[in-house]
């Protein structure tokens, strides 16, 4: 060992290093190895690190002998040493603290004892693929069996931990070598960030003792990651130096907050772009979804002489791909063709995967990837997996059969599609016969198992796996926590915490969503201690879940303290909050929280308007949708549904046709949520416009049949509601409960009660289903309009369920149209006792006596209401003229007109009763005489609205008139005069159905 290790000297001390602080710095930066240490005699004899140049000073220190290596850039030559074998006592100490379970037990090792490089490197390479796989066990395994260990494998090891979310695992074994060199510092803080513990994180960073610029890079990255943009800036205007990779990552932080004006402010202020600047930038514009100028920017790149590479190309392939212009797609096509990037398999994958996004250009897709010269794993899964998605699972089964390798992601690919649409035998037989299935395709086959509802399935395949990941465990308690099993995921929970393991993000986020589920306050609060404890309890992600689950627990104060301390508020979290609000019925708060949004999303918009439109609000839903069209927000599927809804609870057709209008210019109206939504709409609207959307339809789902065959009821249109039915069951669509409430209803509407229990009884004999307490409302509705009441009661008395409010209503509601006193007392009752406020049931009662004359018995009644502080929900009418909404209640003397209404009411009572028209005094509940009971029903609010309708439309112009409550028989009878008298047509829609009156006769046959 001549010459490379020289006797120190006690009196010496090495070049440059003075005090005890800077030993210990030279020891992290690896400048300083102990060579007395025992450890030392176990280090691979055959290398042995030596500067080439100058001769080292060397000192016995503290009892040490130490070699000290230049800081400065001397080349380092490695220099073969023959010695022999190394004591044994040395070896087996050596052993014994390098054993997982003495290192633990043991002093820390001190990182400058861990040598640098031992050729290790096929271990170290098996340990970090197989904690890449998520097989952790086996690769401790590998670490725990090699006989010596450089700086590489202990960083690897540490690696697979924080990559596979246990970065407290990964601390440990760090804190076994002392915290190790600089890279290990930086992995670790890397793996908390990826945890989203920035606290651990930043702990982390502010015990090195030595900063790269990478590390300083890496806690910007932490904070980007974790959504803190404030301190991430904060951290980059700190750093003693920045490369371009600093400049980046703040701009990644700032695009993935999508805070696009300061990242454009910080992209122009950059004193060097890369490529990576550019598609940073890109991707950036494309998350806010504003592709236009993702794609500027790659243009204004392209003239500044940019070249684009790979990375650069896929990202602005993605923003085209969002553009749906198919003109710039093929242009940027004829880019990568005569730039020569077209065989780059990568590049043309993204092409397929831009084509393949709308379902109108996967002809166009196919037609590509049949083109294609060469391709990858990646292409064939796309492939698959877009026909999947559109729809087409034949033809991905084609594609994937005609895949030459079926390598795991195409395996993957065509079992996730299988899944998808059903077929979840075939997928398992697919997965069954990957050799070696991934931990990607063991996740796939789990979530297909949740999304078709088969949990146990999932549940024993998930106890198989030979090893899991974090995605394993939450896919599993998402799962339990979707498919109502909301107990279960608490506990697997559990199980995961036990184990030693903190939860992940999407882990909490999942439980939380159970907690939310089933109300579980108490627990939710221990969620939210452990989320403390795994140090991300500021995350945006949890804030958000954290807000969810307290308003669904009633807890708003706890929202509020949530929302407050979060460091960082993004869209999202706002969006949280607004829902909160609502859903504890403090609209207005949430109305202010919308007004004070620094930025709003398209779901801002949908929170805001669907909580006008479930508070019954609908005009001011209305106007909030006009004000997201005028700041240029373009509206979703779902705000149009909402509208729609509004429009035909209203039955404004005006409103339901503009919105119409918007979902045809944004090519919304062929999407089977909105086309469902349209149907209903029209026929809630009385217009035939719902069957020509139908038919334009390029597919119908079981919504969709249900939506027109309720439809068809609600018009008391039995036989019509029938052929559909008929129909469905010709294009193989099977009908589920909604579908025999639908038919039901139409029966009972249309006086069809043969019909009525042949599909009564079909649906449990022919589809399995049991009947629901609908199904049985409608029957009794079914018997007793058809004048069977005794048979509807026993009908009730022989259900196996108990009957409820719902029942017992239809059974009264037949009493009252046949006057039966017996039964309809026995009904009212059971209501009284059912739902005591409810002020209908004591009306139609009274109903049932005033029209036998017992007036003692109606007073009774009248008083009972009184006692119990119910009042009787006043009749209200409303029609739609000239965009102008008008209202009308029963008594009305406030509208503009009243004056002349009441005059065209008289003028038509004198002409009416002059063609046979007798008022029907049986209707009115007070012991007055015939004179003044005339008078009472002269003024009820739908002889208003049809007075109205007379008096200010042009002559022969349908009347569309809305009611809240069942119209009385005198009113029917008038409405059926006035239509005969006047030749118009008149569609009244009550709190039942539609009532269409033509040349004095009525739709429903006078059977409602």
């Amino acid at each position: 060992m001549t010459g490379l290790i020289t006797k120190a000297h006690d009196t010496d001390t090495p070049a440059g290093i003075r005090t005890l602080e800077e030993r210990r710095r030279a020891w992290a930066a690896g400048r300083l190895i102990d060579m007395s240490c025992p450890l030392y005699g176990a280090l691979r004899p055959e290398i042995l690190w030596r500067p080439a140049a100058p001769r080292n000073r060397c000192s016995n220190f503290g009892r040490r002998l130490l070699l000290l290596i230049p800081a400065a850039p001397t080349p380092m030559v490695f220099l073969p040493i023959k010695w022999s074998k190394p004591p044994m006592p040395h070896r087996q100490h050596l052993r014994r603290f390098l054993s997982s379970a003495t290192a633990r037990a043991a002093a820390p090792i001190p990182a400058w004892l861990v040598p640098r490089s031992s050729g290790t490197s096929a271990q170290s390479a098996r340990i970090r693929e197989l904690g890449r796989l998520g097989r952790l066990s086996e690769a401790r395994e590998v670490f725990d069996a090699m006989p010596f260990r450089d700086i590489i494998a202990w960083n690897s090891m540490i690696f697979a931990y924080c990559n596979n979310g246990m970065p407290d695992a990964a601390r440990s074994l760090a804190d076994t070598i002392s915290g190790g060199n600089l890279r290990t510092g930086t992995i670790l803080l890397s793996g908390y960030a990826r945890a989203g513990r920035v606290r651990d994180a930043r702990r982390v960073f502010d015990e090195m003792p030595l900063r790269n610029t990478v590390a300083w890079n890496a806690m910007v990255t932490c904070y980007v990651q974790n959504g803190d943009i404030t301190l991430a800036r904060r951290m980059f205007d700190a750093m003693p130096s920045r490369d371009v990779s600093s400049w980046n990552t703040m701009l990644t932080g700032y695009c993935h907050s999508r805070q696009m004006v300061d990242a454009k402010n910080l992209f122009e202020q950059m004193p060097e772009r890369n490529m990576v600047s550019w598609t940073v930038m890109i991707s950036g514009y494309v998350l806010i979804e504003q592709h236009g100028k993702a794609w500027d920017i790659f243009r204004m790149m392209h003239y500044e002489g940019m070249s684009p590479e790979q990375p650069n190309l896929v990202s602005v392939l993605s923003a085209i791909s969002n553009l749906g212009n198919l003109n710039i797609l093929e242009s940027i096509h004829a880019f990568v063709h005569k730039a020569g990037f077209e065989r780059d398999v990568v590049i043309s994958t993204a092409i397929l995967n831009a084509y393949t996004r709308g379902v109108s250009m996967l002809d166009t897709a196919v037609k590509f990837f049949e083109g294609m010269t060469e391709r990858n794993e990646y292409t064939w899964s796309t492939m698959i997996a877009s026909l999947s998605q559109g729809g087409r699972i034949d033809d991905a089964v084609a594609v994937y059969q005609r895949d030459p390798i079926k390598s795991v992601p195409s395996r993957t690919a065509m079992l996730t599609g299988l899944a998808q649409c059903g077929r979840i035998n075939d997928a398992r037989i697919l997965f069954d016969q990957i050799p070696e299935p991934n931990i990607v395709s063991w996740n796939a086959m789990i979530t297909g198992y949740m999304q078709n509802e088969m949990v146990d399935e999932a549940e024993g395949l998930f106890n198989r796996m030979p090893f899991r990941n974090t995605i394993s465990w939450a896919g599993m308690i998402a799962g339990y926590a979707q498919n109502g099993r909301s107990e279960q995921a608490l506990v697997l929970l559990q199980v995961l915490h036990r184990n030693g393991m903190l939860p992940s993000l999407s882990s909490l986020t999942s439980t939380f969503f159970a907690c939310s589920n089933i109300e579980a306050l108490e627990t939710g609060k221990q969620v939210h201690s452990l989320a403390v404890k795994a140090g991300c309890q500021f995350n945006s992600y949890v804030c958000n879940a954290l807000i969810t689950m307290y308003a669904k627990c009633r807890n708003i104060g706890f929202v509020r303290q949530i929302f407050d301390r979060m460091t960082v508020k993004d869209t999202v979290s706002y969006n949280s909050l607004i829902a909160a609000l609502v859903q504890n019925n403090m609209l207005e708060e949430a109305r202010d929280t919308f007004d004070n949004m620094p930025s709003r999303d398209v779901v801002s918009w949908t929170t805001i308007i669907s909580a006008y439109a479930q508070a019954d609000q609908g005009n001011e839903a209305a106007e909030m949708f006009r004000n997201m069209l005028q700041v240029h927000e373009l509206p979703n599927s779902p705000i149009l549904t909402i509208l729609l809804g509004i429009g035909g609870n209203l039955g404004a057709s005006k409103l339901g046709q503009q919105i119409h209008t918007v979902a045809v210019k944004l090519g919304m109206d062929s999407g089977l949520i909105v086309a469902n939504a349209l149907i209903s709409m029209y026929f809630k609207c009385g217009s035939a416009d719902s069957l020509k959307v139908f038919d334009s339809m390029e597919e119908q789902d079981i919504f969709t049949w249900n939506t027109i065959i309720t439809g068809y009821a609600q018009h008391g249109l039995g036989r019509e509601a029938i052929r559909m039915y008929q129909q469905m069951e010709s294009a193989g669509v099977l009908p589920n409960e909604v579908t025999f409430v639908g038919l039901l209803h139409a029966c009972s509407h249309s006086g069809l009660v043969d019909e009525g229990r042949q599909f009564f009884k079909s649906m449990s004999s022919d589809y399995g289903l049991t009947p629901l307490l609908e199904h049985y409302a409608c029957m009794v509705d079914l018997l007793g309009r058809a004048g069977d009441v005794q048979g509807a009661l026993e009908f009730i008395y022989d259900m196996p369920i108990e009957p409820d409010a719902v029942i017992w209503s239809a059974l009264l509601g037949a009493c009252k149209i046949h006057k039966n006193v017996e039964i309809g007392r026995r009904a009212a009752e059971k209501l009284f006792s059912i739902e005591p406020s409810n002020a209908g049931n004591y009306v139609m009662l009274s109903n049932i006596y005033s029209s036998q004359g017992m007036w003692d018995e109606v007073a009774k009644v009248r008083k009972l209401m009184k006692e119990q502080g119910v009042n009787k929900e006043p009749g209200c009418s409303w029609m739609q003229i000239k965009n102008r909404m008008h209202s009308f209640v029963t008594g009305d003397e406030e509208h503009e007109q009243i004056q002349d209404i009441h005059a065209t009411l008289r003028e038509l009572y004198t002409l009416l009763k002059a063609t046979g028209y007798v008022p029907d005094t049986e209707f009115v509940l007070h012991d007055i005489d015939e004179e003044q009971k005339e008078s009472s029903l002269l003024y009820h609010s739908e002889k208003l609205a049809v007075a109205y309708g007379l008096l200010v439309t042009p002559k022969g112009m349908p009347i569309q008139i809305m009611k809240n409550l069942r119209i009385c028989g005198d009113c029917h009878a008038f409405v059926k005069f006035v239509s005969h008298v006047t030749k118009r047509e008149i569609d009244i829609r009550d709190g039942n159905r539609f009532h269409h009156f033509r040349n004095g006769n009525c739709s429903c046959g006078d059977f409602w």
